[in-house]
């Protein structure tokens, strides 16, 4: 039998890294996890370290770092702690999900280095899509999605020519707020928010899937991922959450991709790529399923979704704006200054504000970031 899979997670502490941490424990004959990153949450990721015998850990908030220090595991600190977690781990994989854009450097670090990237985190590929993409053709390592929607299209093009796709369509649930009014909208609170009726996410990525800003972001991941243009890309809102998403070929014929919403599915597809395991996962039932609905998602209300696909059609420097205002964004929202429907609204201000960098060089993309990250902050401030 094969030597286990050596496994690095990258933000184990969040809603994607304790779901693979569950995927692992059904196949720990198969997968071993060396090597665990987080942010300050201390306590679980010692937990974590323990039950799965690791011999690496990683945060970023140096202060929670100190307090593992004599732990039965090497420790390291900071955001290059971090980092260098890809290198001193050894990994044969890495899972990719650390909230926001702040994933960028460790992903970088692993495909420079021509490790595998399960990729949960959407951002790197929002900000630096052409760059990411790149290191990744360089060192030949491979990126396998771990988003629901984008292991769908993955899915659905194993065995597929690339030249051959008309179209692809990404699902979207629509969130909690799709039959509301605009007058509704403007009085969301931050707890209706985060109340998704479908997915268990973090708290920014069901923020962003409330504005629909998430699916947005899904574009970018489609365009790079799979070598498509923003205008083959079609966004349907899909209540159920049973169809993840489909691909059209230029014979018309359409391929989807089905199942229960559950995201260690495509967690467990991407970790024991390219084999598919037995697991003890509910199964799908049309019968009990019943009707499953599309529609066009409504870029009026929510107009996150229309500027991302704006953005994406733009490219250069826009999308890292993009991201970043929505991160400050999210965040004053999160903490009660800003209004719902002040999302999009800082959102658009940056973009219209911000002079674009032509080529978009890595330097280029962090300090577009930076400047998005101030201009929203500013705003809100002078409010």
């Amino acid at each position: 039998m094969a030597e286990p899979k050596r496994i690095v997670i990258l933000g184990s502490t969040g809603s994607i890294g304790v779901q693979t941490l569950d995927v692992v424990r059904s196949h720990g004959e198969r997968l071993n996890v060396v090597g665990l990153a987080a942010g300050s949450n201390a306590e679980l990721v010692a937990q974590q370290a323990r039950e799965f015998g690791v011999e690496t850990v990683a945060l970023a908030d140096e202060q929670a770092a100190a307090g593992l220090a004599d732990g039965p595991w090497r420790m390291l600190a900071g955001a290059d702690g971090v980092c260098d977690l890809v290198d001193v781990a050894e990994p044969d994989l890495v899972v990719g999900a650390i909230s926001g854009s702040a994933g960028l450097r460790s992903l970088m670090r692993a495909l420079q280095a021509g490790v595998d990237c399960a990729l949960a985190n959407k951002e790197p590929l929002v900000v630096a899509g052409g760059i990411v993409t790149e290191a990744a053709r360089k060192s030949g390592a491979q990126l396998l999605p771990v988003d629901s929607e984008l292991s769908a299209i993955f899915q659905c093009m194993r065995g597929e020519q690339s030249a051959e796709v008309e179209k692809i369509m990404l699902t979207a649930s629509g969130g909690p707020f799709s039959k509301l009014s605009m007058a509704e909208l403007q009085e969301v609170t931050a707890e209706q928010a985060l109340a998704h009726p479908t997915w268990r996410m973090g708290r920014k990525v069901t923020i962003d899937s409330a504005t629909l800003a998430n699916k947005g972001f899904e574009v970018f991941e489609t365009m790079w991922l799979f070598g498509v243009q923003a205008r083959q890309i079609e966004v349907v809102v899909h209540h159920q959450s049973i169809v993840h998403s489909l691909v059209e070929f230029q014979d018309s014929s359409v391929i989807a991709q089905l199942g229960l919403p559950d995201m260690r599915v495509p967690i467990q597809l991407a970790l024991l790529y390219p084999d598919r395991a037995q697991n003890d996962l509910p199964r799908l039932s049309l019968a009990q399923a019943g009707s499953l609905t599309f529609a066009e998602p409504d870029t009026e209300r929510f107009p996150c979704l229309r500027l991302a696909l704006e953005t994406a059609r733009a490219g250069e420097t826009y999308p890292a704006v993009l991201n970043g205002a929505d991160e400050v964004a999210v965040y004053e929202f999160l903490a009660g200054r800003i209004g719902f429907m002040q999302i999009p609204a800082l959102i658009e201000q940056a973009l219209g504000e911000h002079e674009s960098m032509h080529g978009a060089s890595m330097a280029d993309v962090v300090e577009a970031d930076r400047w998005a990250r101030e201009f929203v902050a500013a705003r809100v401030a002078e409010a």
